[in-house]
């Protein structure tokens, strides 16, 4: 059963994405964040057709509870964030807890894709990275509790 802050207000399921491939975009946060696929998501064998890879994806955490969704559209302008005419309208957020983490996390997201955006490592209150992942949505890797 889903938990509210107060009674009568929605639950949060999942974040979604929108993506020009969903199937590499999922792996990509499969990856990074250790989740898992939504049984019936996994990815298909070597050489068979993947027809939810090319609509929609969920990948779940370790509880098996929905975090974020895969839906594959035709067409999608990456962000230009910081600067530039489009703007990020959302943006994921992840901590570590530590800097040293911190500078682990940064080398297995450019290793599995990611792109740096702007980096505020040696900020001593809260030490950062700003990435886009493969489809160019922005997502933050900070030392945070």
């Amino acid at each position: 059963m889903s938990e509210s802050s107060e009674a009568g207000t929605p639950t949060l399921r999942q974040v979604v994405l929108d993506c020009e491939d969903a199937r590499a975009l999922a792996e990509f946060y499969r990856q990074l964040l250790g989740f898992h696929y939504r049984s019936g998501d996994e990815p298909p064998a070597d050489g068979m057709p993947d027809p939810r890879g090319n609509d929609w994806l969920v990948l779940c955490d370790t509880t098996g509870s929905p975090r974020l969704a895969f839906q594959q559209v035709p067409s999608l302008p990456e962000p230009t964030w910081p600067e530039g005419p489009r703007p990020q309208m959302l943006h994921l957020d992840t901590t570590v807890p530590t800097e040293t983490e911190l500078h682990v996390q940064y080398e297995r997201a450019l290793a599995l894709g990611a792109r740096l955006l702007y980096d505020r490592s040696d900020d001593a209150d809260e030490p950062l990275y700003v990435f886009a992942d493969p489809a160019g949505h922005p997502f933050c890797i900070f030392v945070g509790n």
